[in-house]
């Protein structure tokens, strides 16, 4: 019972930190990624679709993006869901592919992304923290009905901590390796 509460606070965990490194891919560090417009949806004969789905999206060269579209009739479409996002990207169309140039970062802005990855990494922190709670409520739950002695709620609860700390760990690390992405030059 322990272990399977211990077992599922992992896997949520675990999960808190892919969408961490998800979030963190979409942020813009100077170089062209086509993760980058992961998050882009664009309006396609009344629906909403993401560009990944509507386009082949290519990196030529660090700084270009090249989007290049199924069906042609979606070109202009994509271009104004990229100029509505809050990417900061000005697209180009030729008729055929939409080129983006990623403009090289200012100072300002590599501090603006930097603030941006901290307040992701501590949203994560947060969401790991809340799935500690949820395990030792479960832990306490158990030991209040009688279903496992104290000392084993105690037990698990330190285990439930050191995941914890451990994902907490994680989630520094990781975003101090964006942050220094972000920085360099």
């Amino acid at each position: 019972m322990v272990n399977e509460i211990k077992k599922q606070a992992q896997e949520k965990m675990e999960k808190a930190i892919q969408v961490l490194k998800k979030d963190l891919v979409s942020l813009r560090a100077g170089r062209a990624n086509p993760a980058l417009l992961d998050k882009v949806v664009v309006e396609y004969y009344g629906s909403e679709m993401p560009v990944n789905q509507l386009a082949n999206i290519s990196t030529p060269d660090p700084r270009t993006l090249v989007i290049q579209p199924w069906d042609k009739s979606a070109l202009a479409e994509i271009e104004r869901a990229i100029l509505k996002s809050e990417l900061g990207l000005t697209p180009s169309n030729d008729g055929n592919v939409i080129r983006i140039n990623m403009p090289v970062l200012t100072q300002e802005r590599r501090a603006e992304l930097v603030k941006i990855a901290r307040k992701t990494g501590e949203e994560a922190k947060v969401a790991i923290r809340n799935i500690r709670r949820d395990a030792n409520d479960d832990l306490k739950k158990l030991e209040k009905n009688g279903e496992i002695p104290e000392d084993v709620a105690r037990r698990g609860q330190d285990e439930i901590q050191k995941l914890t700390d451990r994902f907490s760990k994680e989630v520094d690390s990781i975003v101090q390796a964006k942050e220094k992405e972000i920085m360099e030059i």
